[in-house]
């Protein structure tokens, strides 16, 4: 069964960041988390709240519970959250960029580039524009034609 999201909209921050954490917490313990513990995890009042946030995500087709029953949530695909810059934390964005540019150096100096290793560079640059950090992406670009060149 697939949920159209196209028509879906945007989830707010903290919708988001509920979405965050369930994909999360379903991640790492295969099931889908209790009310009472996505209230605990993300540090809201009441179960009232939690299930008012879930119910709108439902209805905007970012979540969807099967048969009723408990620890049914499921993210739909394709409804993961956006992530923007704010979503990073600036140590966590500079050693991003760091690994890229490590990446770049190693293809530069190389005397012979592959296709896959190219693509995997076109697909980190399309990760920064996603995330949100532009700026960076725009700085590797112009190295990426470069690189494409000795592509053996």
């Amino acid at each position: 069964m697939t949920t159209d999201t196209s028509n879906s909209i945007r989830p707010t921050k903290k919708q988001r960041e509920l979405l965050s954490y369930i994909e999360q917490f379903i991640g790492e313990h295969g099931y889908s988390p209790s009310y009472r513990e996505i209230m605990n995890g993300l540090q809201y009042t009441s179960v009232a709240t939690v299930s008012l946030h879930v119910n709108s995500l439902i209805g905007r087709g970012h979540l969807r519970k099967r048969d009723r029953s408990a620890r049914s949530l499921e993210v739909v695909s394709g409804s993961a959250a956006v992530l923007t810059s704010k979503d990073i934390q600036p140590a966590e964005e500079k050693w991003l960029i760091e690994k890229v540019e490590q990446l770049f150096k190693q293809l530069e100096t190389a005397d012979e580039v592959n296709q896959g290793a190219v693509d995997e560079l076109y697909v980190l640059v399309g990760s920064l524009k996603i995330l949100g950090l532009q700026g960076a992406a725009q700085s590797f670009i112009p190295r990426l034609s470069e690189i494409g060149k000795k592509v053996a």
